[in-house]
């Protein structure tokens, strides 16, 4: 299994450039930046290679967090500004070598109903996906929990499935968050067994709280077990923020390790 650290949830009592070093140093050969662009791309593409580490995926911008932006492609008024942030985020990814781009969705507009933004999320992905296979990337939509993001467009995996399905577009996949699957939907296994074939890349985290597996309620060996019964070969991101600190938040790959090998 093929684990990246997440450096914005992992490390982060570091500044951002070296949490790269960090986490090579803790045996990762990949890693994923929600948003690197506080980073001058050669910049960070110089310290991946000195520590031969891979970047597996970047965020493309949210917008304006502040004022509740998670992400653009839902509103129409804002369609320019997303397709724009997608350019960036694909030319930044070609910069850095890194092969996904994760097009963050977005919250529903306040005057705007759910079919109506769903059909507008539908041609942005569309065109985000030509935007993207321009530079060979691959182009991915993450359903977020209902419970968390309320107002999140996307939020069940059989959405993500069916735009998949809908669009027919090669270069399009999901980012399957095992946190937001099981946190929105349950039904851990049968839903990931579901989506697996359409996805791109995996990432971890407890419910609840968020953090390292081993804290919460959800059953690891499992999933791991699954992902391996399936043959998933892609990175398994560790996207969780550690309930004491990063190195001592390690010890769940060594406990589960053991676990595997004993079954």
């Amino acid at each position: 299994m093929k684990f990246s650290a997440n450096l914005s949830t992992l490390f982060t009592e570091l500044p951002l450039l070296s949490r790269v070093g960090a986490a090579a140093s803790h045996g990762f050969k990949g890693v994923e930046i929600w948003f690197p662009y506080e980073l001058d791309a050669r910049v960070l593409r110089t310290e991946l290679e000195s520590h031969d580490v891979e970047c597996v995926m970047i965020n493309t911008q949210p917008g304006n967090v502040e004022k509740g932006d998670w992400g653009l492609a839902v509103d129409a008024k804002r369609r320019t500004e997303f397709l724009e942030s997608v350019e960036v985020a694909a030319d930044y990814a070609a910069a850095i070598g890194c092969p996904r781009i994760h097009a963050m969705s977005g919250t529903l507009p306040p005057d705007k109903t759910r079919e109506a933004s769903w059909d507008v999320f539908a041609r942005n992905i569309d065109d985000a996906c030509t935007v993207a296979a321009r530079r060979n990337l691959t182009l991915m939509i993450e359903p977020l929990n209902e419970i968390d993001r309320p107002t999140f467009l996307l939020t069940r995996q059989s959405q993500a499935i069916d735009l998949i399905e809908q669009l027919d577009r090669e270069n399009l996949k999901i980012m399957l968050d095992v946190f937001h699957l099981q946190r929105g939907e349950g039904n851990l296994i049968e839903r990931l067994r579901e989506s697996l074939p359409h996805a791109a890349h995996v990432q971890i985290a407890d419910v609840p709280g968020r953090h390292e597996p081993g804290t919460g309620e959800i059953n690891f060996v499992m999933v791991l077990r699954t992902l391996e019964q399936l043959e998933w070969k892609e990175w398994v991101g560790c996207e969780y923020f550690p309930s004491e600190n990063t190195s001592a938040s390690f010890a769940w790959l060594a406990a589960l390790g053991s676990q595997m090998r004993s079954r």
